[in-house]
């Protein structure tokens, strides 16, 4: 195995790992809408971002056909739609 085949393999490795950082990213965000705990997200901010993941996402599946791009932004995808929805949901509260 040479050096770019062990760099391709590492790329691999740390890019899967963005979908648990990603989750672990959004979590405070949803636990605390989700709890009516406080208002911390943007709407605009989740609303472009639930749009430009759902692109990637959708991008991935037509274009790309890569499962492991399609995991990775289908997980980008559910926490932004996740958030906002609880947003949505916290505005409506008050």
């Amino acid at each position: 195995m040479d050096l770019y085949q062990i760099f391709i393999k590492i790329l691999i490795i740390c890019y899967g790992a963005t979908a648990v950082i990603n989750i672990i990213a959004y979590w405070p965000t949803i636990k605390d809408l989700s709890l009516d705990k406080e208002d911390t997200a943007n709407l605009m901010s989740y609303t472009l971002w639930t749009l430009s993941s759902g692109v990637s996402f959708l991008y991935g599946v037509f274009i790309l056909k890569d499962i492991l791009f399609m995991f990775i932004s289908s997980i980008i995808f559910i926490a932004n739609l996740l958030v906002w929805a609880l947003k949505l949901r916290y505005l409506r509260k008050l």
